[in-house]
């Protein structure tokens, strides 16, 4: 038996930034039992290699901390992954309608189509979105639904079909359905002002059966490995029920097969009925429960209704209501007492004073300045609310939501107003508890690198200018922001976020040196190693031998299949066409018709049109 001091991992030859002011470049890292064991010179570490030990030659590369997001709809994503056609990345509209006219050939009934968030209209050379004609000529029978942000979602006719929307359907609260001159709805919805008409709208699709949500759980994790995501904070999100919706992640968690640390906020989903949720939640569930890989981190984003201030900056900013205090207060009240920490959806600067009045009022009875509580977005926060949030112990959570709606702020605002929105370099001058996030997957893409490529370059991913030189930061502190700074959120400081000696081996070897790469390209940067408590979880390039096999995306018609996840930007118009692929791996008895067999009434029970009758190798991967 090997001694347990032998590493079971070394890495050496690359340049390694540890984030350690005290030791931030050494040459060799060991792992042993899913921790670094080792941090220092490589004459002093590959001597401990023992024949178990496996040796990693990075070759140059840059080795960072994996990343941690501090906002993340991951649980959610993870259940509609497969289903989705994602264009995050894509730079030109007709290569987004190349996608989904490829996709409508091979989505087989009653499926839809969806393009649900994590892009915007300003990366488009074109500058703008199809039209709902494109749209339907596109897609004459299939339904699509295309979430713009969360300010529109446009449905063709079969969708509209789908969902049953007519000239006699009332508008929604906080929602339009846009209609021609008969009254008949166009397709489009807007959210005047909050996103409810949109989700809800969604939410009336097929879903797929649990097989397949375990699969695109997988699908999901294993495309934030590819960019170098470690951990992630889950903040919950609508539609999103607890604990019903968290069964496939708690069951790819007991089964050791989550590839992303996950902790996970609870999200209240039915208006006045706030306070009810979580007193059944703090009764039924403890803070914190569960291991290093799935845990609670507390209640929010949503804590009540009447405090949400839906961030649409193409209309003007919504005022709460006068109940937001007493029904704020009555779930803060019911928090503190059980120890719980939280977090607060607010964009703006008025919906956070308010909110610290009721903050500081709890605190006077019942201290909350160890219970790492935090606002999340804070976009136009400003210095004195800073002051009294540093003041109350709290923090802030910020997200690129900028990147992706910049040029509306500016419309609206003014480019002034834009300089520090939010005010990142601000918040770490005074103190406060800041770190970074991307709040996919609808309202921004999950990619972290168009994260840090907004704190660095203060440009939106259209390429407008907002953040001046004096506001952007450097490049190590802005990776400070999606690493270290990440874990006072999830209350595990000290334990991941570095490369540091008793810290989880949680790390990310990329395809280029993110410090030396100009700063336009910081948002094309992905990794070619990830590894996660000293297993790799995905390898690329030289490191694709040592990547651990995944299923094909299941169903066979999923856009996952054909196009991935988030979209290589420098991707040649015409170049989707060719990446249209059949399935991976042919269904001994369906062939390559299993899609159609899914959509069939029966699709995950007994049935023999579905399974045949000698059983159907689908899963035999």
């Amino acid at each position: 038996m090997a001694d347990r001091a032998t590493p079971d991992l070394i890495l050496h030859n690359g340049r390694i930034t540890t984030l350690d002011r005290a030791n931030p470049v050494p040459q060799a890292v060991a792992i042993t039992a899913g921790l670094f064991s080792a941090v220092g010179d490589a004459a002093e570490i590959l001597p401990t290699a023992g024949p178990g030990t496996r040796i990693i030659d990075l070759g140059g590369r840059r080795m960072i901390p994996g990343l941690c997001d501090n906002h993340l709809h991951l649980i959610r994503g993870g259940l509609n992954f497969n289903m989705e056609l994602r264009w995050d990345g894509v730079r030109s509209l007709a290569d987004a309608m190349a996608m989904l006219r490829a996709q409508v050939k091979i989505t087989p009934p009653p499926q839809w189509v969806r393009v649900v968030g994590g892009f915007t209209e300003h990366q488009f050379e074109e500058k703008r979105l199809p039209t709902l004609e494109e749209i339907n000529a596109a897609a004459p029978e299939t339904p699509v639904f295309l979430l713009h942000l969360y300010d529109r979602a446009m449905l063709n006719g079969a969708a509209l079909r789908a969902v049953g929307y007519t000239k006699d359907t009332p508008d929604p609260p906080g929602g339009e359905i846009q209609r021609d001159p008969a009254g008949n709805p166009t397709g489009l919805l807007l959210a005047r002002p909050n996103a409810s008409i949109l989700y809800a709208t969604l939410a009336r699709g097929p879903k797929l059966p649990i097989e397949y949500q375990l699969n695109s759980t997988r699908h999901f994790l294993r495309e934030l490995n590819r960019l170098g995501v470690t951990s992630a904070i889950d903040a919950g999100g609508g539609f999103q029920n607890y604990p019903e919706d968290y069964a496939v992640v708690q069951k790819l968690a007991a089964d050791g097969e989550l590839t992303v640390r996950i902790a996970y906020n609870l999200f209240t989903q039915k208006p006045k009925q706030e306070r009810d949720d979580f007193l059944r939640w703090t009764a039924q569930a403890k803070y914190q429960q569960g291991d290093d890989y799935f845990r609670l981190n507390g209640a929010g984003e949503m804590l009540v209704f009447s405090a949400a201030d839906f961030e649409d900056f193409r209309v003007e900013r919504p005022e709460m209501p006068p109940e937001m205090e007493p029904e704020l207060e009555a779930v803060i009240r019911i928090l503190v007492q059980n120890r719980w920490p939280w977090r607060l959806h607010a964009t703006y600067d008025e919906t956070i004073a308010r909110a610290l009045d009721v903050f500081e009022k709890v605190n006077e009875e019942m201290p909350i300045g160890d219970l790492h509580w935090i606002f999340d977005h804070a976009e136009t926060v400003s210095e004195k609310s800073l002051g009294r949030i540093a003041r109350l112990g709290g923090g802030v959570a910020v997200q690129h939501r900028m990147a992706f709606q910049g040029e509306y702020f500016v419309e609206r605002y003014g480019a002034r107003a834009a300089e520090a929105t939010p005010p990142v370099a601000r918040m770490l001058e005074m103190g406060v508890k800041v770190s970074a996030g991307t709040d996919a997957t609808r309202v921004a893409s999950y990619n972290p690198w168009v994260a840090l490529f907004w704190m660095v370059t203060g440009r939106t991913i259209g390429g407008l200018r907002i953040t001046p030189e004096r506001n952007t930061l450097d490049r190590e502190t802005a990776l400070r922001m999606l690493t270290e700074k990440v874990t006072w959120f999830s209350n595990e400081e000290g334990r991941k976020g570095q490369v540091m000696v008793g810290q989880f081996a949680d790390l990310a070897v990329l395809d280029r040196d993110y410090f030396d790469i100009p700063g336009d390209e910081i948002q094309d940067v992905t990794s070619l190693l990830t590894i996660v408590g000293g297993r790799v979880v995905h390898g690329a390039g030289p490191y694709g031998a040592l990547a651990p096999p995944l299923p094909p995306a299941m169903p066979d018609w999923s856009p996952v299949r054909r196009f991935g996840g988030y979209q290589d930007r420098r991707a040649a118009r015409g170049g989707f066409a060719a990446m249209a692929r059949c399935c991976d791996s042919a269904c001994g008895v369906h062939g390559h018709a299993h899609a159609r067999a899914w959509a069939a009434a029966s699709p995950a029970g007994g049935d023999r049109g579905f399974w045949g009758a000698l059983g159907c190798s689908c899963w035999a991967f």
